[in-house]
Formats: structure tokens, C-alpha cells, sequence
């Protein structure tokens, strides 16, 4: 028989790929969503739509009710005030309306982090959003992926526009910290499958590809895949998220209340530290996407060298102003703290 799958965040990159997943998986869709003229006409009228917010208990409780498993893809990374205590009150709402209506499963897609290390506020705060939803009553899945390699995904929009727009420069000692990507194919894998676990399985499961990298190693990489020169890259010892995500947004399209975020969860490790999820959920058919081939999936829908071939007609000029502008950023950065601190560090 058909079930019912609620997904939040539908418009989103993730969710907008997993909707016509679960389509093709037989199963009746409802989605949420406050705009919904933003969800991708390609599967818009195959689902049912429940106009509303989160923040709306009635809205949350008419979508909610009669779903067999709800996907919870919402998180704060707007560059607003706050967020960690919105999404701590979205989570309880939630969690709260789920277990009321009698849903079966909820499965949350949160991030890859290390353990008894203190975290970024907005890693923490996904963090803090799976435990809440952990101990909702409904169980839960709680799937922790680190850099999620697709060409819509913010952090690889980051990877890819750092190192198509940088053939040499500094940056923050971040970049050799160390990560397990995956591809977003894998992870749309595995939330469908998560709708199938036992009903006494309430936890998190780590997903990561086989490889694990440095961001100066995936940048490299990047470079390699798609036919650009080789990348050069020296490190500088700041690891502040403010500086660093000024760094990347005076190179890159990220808006700045994205890149903060991001930046923010890649200042520690972020890798695999159990692989349950490979036992009790499955391989995709195939196996798992390596890096090379995540890169060449994404890469396929746009052109790679177009930057490089604009920067050429302007001038060679643009790449090291470019690297020199990144550089100054961080040095202001550091003078302004200098001076906040009144010359002690």
C-alpha cells in the first residue's frame, strides 16, 4: 500500500531532489511550505501542498496529520540573530505535532561534527535540533552529512567558486582541516531509505564517502576534474569564522549569511566516526560516489572555465588581486582585533 511522506524544506536544494525520489519510490508526497509558487514545477503538481509555516501549530498539525514518515530539512542559515533559539522552538513545535498525529518516523538530515569538541553556534544548533528530535517520542532518524557534493548545494556553490576564482592565494587554516564529502545522490539515497528502519530505531548515523579530504586537498581535486590548472594554496594562521567568511565572500557568490555558517562548520573535523548506516540502510546500486565522479555529476550542468576565460580577457591582473584581496581581508581582520583588544594579542 502507498504511504504518506511529509517533507519540510521542499524548496530547498536537498528537498527538492528527495520529493520526486519518494514519488518514484510510490509514495503519496505532501509538502509544506510558505511559498509555494518556490517549489520546482517539474513536480509541483504531483504533490499535495499545505500552505503554512512551521511556526504555525495549525498549519504544522494539518500537514502532519495522517503522514506515515515526515522529513524535518529545515535549518536557520540566513545570517539572522537567533536562529539557534528559532530552530530550537521549530524542532520542539514539530517533534511535538508529530507525535500528537501519530506519525511513524521522522528523519533529519543534520551535519557531520567531532565529538566532545565545542562547535560552531550553527553546527551546534543542528546538533541540538536532532536531539530534540531524538527524544521527541516519534522515532527518528538523524542522518550527519559534512560537505554535500552538488552543483545546488551551498558548500560545494563554496568549493567550487573558491577554487575556479583562485589559482593562487591565502586562506584560513581551516583548509586543512579534514572532511568526508558525499555526493548528494548518496544522501537522497539514504533519507528515502531511512523511512524503513525498525520502529525501535531512534539515532544518528554518519554518511561520508570513502575518502577523506582537506579543503585545500577537494579544492585541488576541484581544479583537476574539471581541467583547470593546478591550485595553489598557503595557509594562514587565523581560524576565526567572521574572518574567514569575509575571506570567502569577497571571492565567491556566497551571500555572507551562508558562507558564515558554513565556514563556522568546517573549522573542526568533520568525518565518518561509525558507518551503520552502510549496514542498516544499504549501498546505493553501485556503491557510493567517489569524489572524482561527484564532481563530474555536478559539474555536467555548467561550464567550470567560463570564470577563468572572463578573467583572461580582463586580465591576468584580476587572480592576484583576487588572492591579495582575500589575503587583505584576513589581515584587516586581525589588525581590527589588534586594535579591539587594545594591542595585547
Amino acid at each position: 500500500m502507498s504511504r504518506t511522506a511529509l517533507v519540510t524544506g521542499a524548496s530547498g536544494y536537498v528537498g527538492a531532489q528527495l520529493v520526486p525520489a519518494l514519488l518514484d519510490a510510490d509514495w503519496q508526497v505532501r509538502v509544506l511550505a510558505r511559498t509555494p509558487d518556490r517549489l520546482p514545477q517539474a513536480w509541483r503538481d504531483r504533490v499535495t501542498v499545505i500552505t503554512g509555516d512551521l511556526a504555525d501549530d495549525a498549519a504544522c498539525h494539518e500537514a502532519l496529520r495522517g503522514v506515515d514518515v515526515a522529513w524535518y530539512l529545515v535549518h536557520s542559515m540566513d545570517g539572522k540573530g537567533e536562529y539557534a533559539e528559532r530552530d530550537r522552538d521549530l524542532a520542539r513545535g514539530f517533534g511535538a505535532a508529530a507525535l500528537a498525529e501519530g506519525v511513524q518516523r521522522l528523519v533529519y538530515l543534520g551535519g557531520l561534527h567531532p565529538r566532545g569538541t565545542a562547535l560552531s553556534e550553527h553546527l551546534a544548533s543542528r546538533v541540538e535540533v536532532g536531539e530534540i528530535l531524538l527524544s521527541s517520542g516519534v522515532p527518528t532518524a538523524v542522518l550527519q552529512a559534512g560537505v554535500v557534493l552538488g552543483e545546488g548545494s551551498a558548500s560545494y556553490q563554496m568549493l567550487r567558486h573558491l577554487t575556479e576564482r583562485l589559482p593562487v592565494a591565502v586562506g584560513p587554516r581551516w583548509l586543512t582541516n579534514r572532511i568526508q564529502p558525499i555526493a548528494v545522490d548518496d544522501v537522497i539515497f539514504y533519507l528515502v531509505r531511512a523511512a524503513d528502519l525498525p520502529a525501535e530505531v531512534n539515532r544518528s548515523f554518519d554518511l561520508g564517502m570513502d575518502e577523506v579530504l582537506t579543503y585545500v586537498a577537494m579544492m585541488k581535486r576541484y581544479a583537476q576534474v574539471t581541467g583547470l590548472r593546478p591550485r595553489h594554496m598557503g595557509i594562514v594562521p587565523v581560524l576565526t569564522p567572521g574572518l574567514a567568511s569575509h575571506w570567502v565572500g569577497l571571492v565567491t557568490p556566497v551571500p555572507a549569511g551562508v558562507a558564515k555558517p558554513l565556514v563556522g562548520s568546517l573549522i573542526n573535523d568533520a568525518v565518518v566516526h561509525e558507518r551503520d548506516a552502510r549496514t542498516m540502510l544499504g549501498v546505493p546500486e553501485g556503491g557510493m560516489l567517489g569524489f572524482d565522479d561527484a564532481v563530474r555529476a555536478a559539474a555536467a550542468s555548467y561550464d567550470p572555465q567560463r570564470w577563468g576565460r572572463r578573467a583572461a580577457r580582463v586580465g591576468a591582473g584580476i587572480v592576484g588581486a583576487s588572492a591579495v584581496a582575500a589575503g587583505a581581508a584576513v589581515a584587516a581582520g586581525l589588525v581590527g582585533r589588534r586594535r579591539d583588544d587594545g594591542g595585547q594579542r
